[in-house]
C-alpha cells in the first residue's frame, strides 16, 4: 500500500472508529441498529431531507421593555431599564456589543472631554463612565477584542436584563398606534424569535424597527429656512452624512512590501481636497461614502467601494515614496464593517436644531448634553465629493447644550423611544448630537424613562408630561449630570446635615450638597483631602434613620 493510501485509510478508520465510540456511548441503549431509531414526528428533524432542510423554530418571549441595537446607546438604555426594575431584552445583531464602539469599526467613545480642545476638562456620566473605567481597569493593554467582552461581562451580569446576540428584529407587529411584538430572527441559532414589549426602544442607528412601526422619520439635509439654520444648505436635499472603514497598522520592525489587491482604487492627492495623510497607525476617517437617496439600500455597494478607497491610500503610503517612514509598516486589521453616521432620524415632539445647540436653548426637560465636539458636518458624497473639503467643523461650543427629553420619544407611536443617532433633531445639530459618549447619555435617560412608564403604567408621553423633574432626580442620582439643573432631593439626608472634613486640598465640603455631582469648565463642585484614608463627618441636630450612603468619586 502507497503512503498515501495507507494515511488517508488510518485516518477515515480512526475517525469511524471515533464516531462510532462516542455514539455508543453517548446514545441509548435500546437503540443498537438502525432499524431501531424512532420515528419521525414533531419533535425529530432528519438532517439533509428535502422536506425537513428549512429548520424552522419559533421563540416568543414577554418584556417590560426591549432594547434594539447593543451600540453603546442600547448598552446604556438596557442596563439603565434593568437597574430600575424592568424586565429588559437587548437585542443586538451583531455577535459583540458596542456599535461603532466595538472592535469590528474601531471609533472611540469620543465626547465631552474635549470640550475646548481641553482634553479631560468635562467627560460624560453615568454608565457610559462606569463601563469606560471598567475597560481601564479590566483592559489594561486598550485592547479593542477585550474591550467587547468588557461590555459583555457588563450586559450579562446585570440582573433583570436579558442579552440576545446575532439577532434582527425584522418588523413590528402593531395594535393601534403601539408596537406589541417585534419580529426578530437569530442567524446563529436559525431561529424565529417574537418579543413581546410594553415599552420599545430603538438604539439600532438604521432604526428598522422604528420605521417598519410607522414612525415618523426624516433622512437628509432640511433646507436653511426651515429652522433658520445657519449651515444647512439652501434647499432641502436627501445627502445624508456618509459610512467609513478604518484601519490599524503596525511596525514589523524590518522593511516589508505591499501589494494592493485586486478592488484597490487608486488614491490621487491632487483630487483630495484636504483629506490629507497625517499620521499612519490608524485612520482614515476621511475614507468616506454616503448617499443622496437611500444610504441603507447601498450598504454592500459602499461597503465594496470604501475597502477599495482604503487600500488605495495604504497603496499610496507604501510605494508613492512619499512616506519612507512606512517602509516598516503593515496593516494588522482592517475593518470590515462600515460605521455609519447617519441615514434616518426618527421625529418626537421636538425637534432638536442649530440654534438650540449654538444659542444654548435651556429645556425644561433636558435629560443629556454634548458640546464637547464642534458642529462637525461630513461634506455630501464623502470621498466621492472633491469640491468640497472631507468635514466642515462649522463651529465649537463655549458651553455645554442641552438635549431635551421630547427627542427620543416617537410623535407618532405611543409606546416607542429612541437614544442613538436616530433621535430627533436635524442634519446639522446631529453632527454634533452623533457623537458615541453623548449617545450613551440620551440611553440612558431612555432606559430610565421606560423603567418609569412601567411603575407608573403610563406612555413615553406621559412620562413627559407628568414626571419630568421625577425623571431628572433618578438621573442625577445615577450619577448623571444635567445642566443648569441641580439635584434637589428631598430624601437626600445629606443636604440636611452639618459636614466637616478632617483635611482639605482642593474645593470645599460644603459642595457636597450644592446639588452638583461633577465639576464644570467655569465652577468647581468637590471636595479633595489631602490624601488617602481622610474623616468626612456628616452630623444631624437630630437623629436620622439612614437606609445607605452613597458616595460619587470624581473619574
Amino acid at each position: 500500500m502507497k503512503r498515501r493510501e495507507f494515511l488517508r485509510s488510518s485516518i477515515l478508520t480512526t475517525a469511524f472508529l471515533s464516531m462510532g465510540g462516542y455514539s455508543l456511548a453517548n446514545v441509548d441503549s435500546k437503540f443498537k441498529t438502525k432499524t431501531d431509531w424512532p420515528k419521525r414526528d414533531d419533535n425529530w428533524k432528519y438532517m439533509g431531507k428535502k422536506d425537513t432542510s428549512s429548520v424552522k423554530r419559533e421563540k416568543e418571549y414577554v418584556f417590560d421593555v426591549a432594547v434594539i441595537g447593543g451600540g453603546v446607546a442600547g448598552l446604556c438604555a438596557a442596563v439603565s431599564a434593568a437597574r430600575h426594575g424592568a424586565k429588559t431584552v437587548l437585542v443586538q445583531n451583531r455577535s459583540v456589543l458596542g456599535g461603532n464602539a466595538s472592535s469590528e469599526i474601531h471609533v472611540p467613545i469620543n465626547g465631552s472631554y474635549h470640550f475646548k480642545n481641553k482634553f479631560g476638562v468635562d467627560r460624560e456620566t453615568g454608565i457610559v463612565e462606569e463601563i469606560q473605567l471598567e475597560n481601564r481597569y479590566y483592559n489594561v493593554q486598550n485592547s479593542w477584542e477585550v474591550w467587547d467582552h468588557v461590555m459583555y461581562d457588563y450586559v450579562t451580569r446585570q440582573e433583570n436584563l436579558t442579552l440576545m446576540l446575532n439577532t434582527q428584529a425584522m418588523e413590528a407587529v402593531m395594535d393601534g398606534n403601539s408596537i406589541k411584538k417585534a419580529i426578530c430572527f437569530q442567524m446563529s441559532t436559525e431561529s424565529k424569535i417574537i418579543i413581546n414589549a410594553d415599552i420599545f426602544i430603538d438604539c439600532s442607528g438604521d432604526g428598522a424597527l422604528a420605521a417598519s412601526a410607522g414612525a415618523e422619520y426624516r433622512s437628509g439635509r432640511e433646507g436653511k429656512a426651515e429652522f433658520n439654520e445657519k449651515y444647512a444648505p439652501d434647499e432641502p436635499d436627501g445627502w445624508v452624512m456618509g459610512d467609513s472603514i478604518q484601519f490599524s497598522s503596525k511596525d514589523m520592525g524590518y522593511p516589508v512590501p505591499f501589494n494592493p489587491p485586486s478592488f484597490t482604487i487608486k488614491y490621487d492627492p491632487s483630487k483630495a481636497n484636504k483629506r490629507t495623510i497625517t499620521q499612519l497607525s490608524c485612520g482614515f476617517w476621511w475614507v468616506e461614502l454616503g448617499s443622496d437617496l437611500d444610504i441603507v439600500d447601498v450598504t454592500e455597494e459602499n461597503r465594496h467601494k470604501l475597502l477599495g478607497y482604503l487600500y488605495g491610500a495604504w497603496d499610496y503610503v507604501k510605494n508613492s515614496g512619499k512616506f519612507p517612514e512606512a517602509a516598516n509598516l503593515v496593516l494588522d486589521w482592517v475593518g470590515s464593517v462600515p460605521g455609519r453616521r447617519e441615514s434616518r432620524r426618527f421625529m418626537g415632539d421636538y425637534i432638536l436644531n442649530e440654534n438650540d445647540l449654538t444659542k444654548f436653548t435651556h429645556f425644561d426637560d433636558a435629560i443629556a448634553y454634548g458640546g464637547g465636539w464642534s458642529l462637525d458636518e461630513h461634506c455630501p458624497g464623502g470621498i466621492l465629493n472633491d469640491k468640497e473639503p472631507a468635514s466642515y467643523f462649522h463651529q465649537r461650543f463655549e458651553k455645554m447644550f442641552e438635549i431635551p427629553y421630547r427627542c427620543i420619544y416617537s410623535k407618532n407611536i405611543d409606546n416607542l423611544m429612541f437614544a442613538g443617532r436616530n433621535v430627533s433633531v436635524t442634519h446639522i445639530a446631529l453632527s454634533a448630537t452623533r457623537l458615541i459618549a453623548i449617545c450613551g447619555l440620551v440611553g440612558q435617560a431612555a432606559g430610565t424613562a421606560a423603567a418609569m412608564c412601567m411603575e407608573y403604567k403610563t406612555s413615553p408621553r406621559g412620562v413627559y408630561k407628568k414626571h419630568i423633574p421625577e425623571l431628572q432626580e433618578r438621573l442625577l442620582r445615577d450619577d448623571c449630570y444635567i445642566p443648569n439643573r441641580p439635584a434637589n432631593d428631598g430624601a437626600d439626608l445629606a443636604r440636611k446635615a452639618k459636614i466637616e472634613a478632617s483635611s482639605t486640598t482642593s474645593g470645599n465640603v460644603a459642595l457636597l450638597t450644592d446639588g452638583y455631582s461633577r465639576d464644570e469648565v467655569d465652577r468647581i463642585h468637590h471636595w479633595q483631602s489631602d490624601g488617602l484614608n481622610p474623616d468626612l463627618i456628616l452630623s444631624w441636630d437630630k437623629p436620622v434613620s439612614l437606609s445607605s450612603v452613597e458616595i460619587k468619586c470624581d473619574s
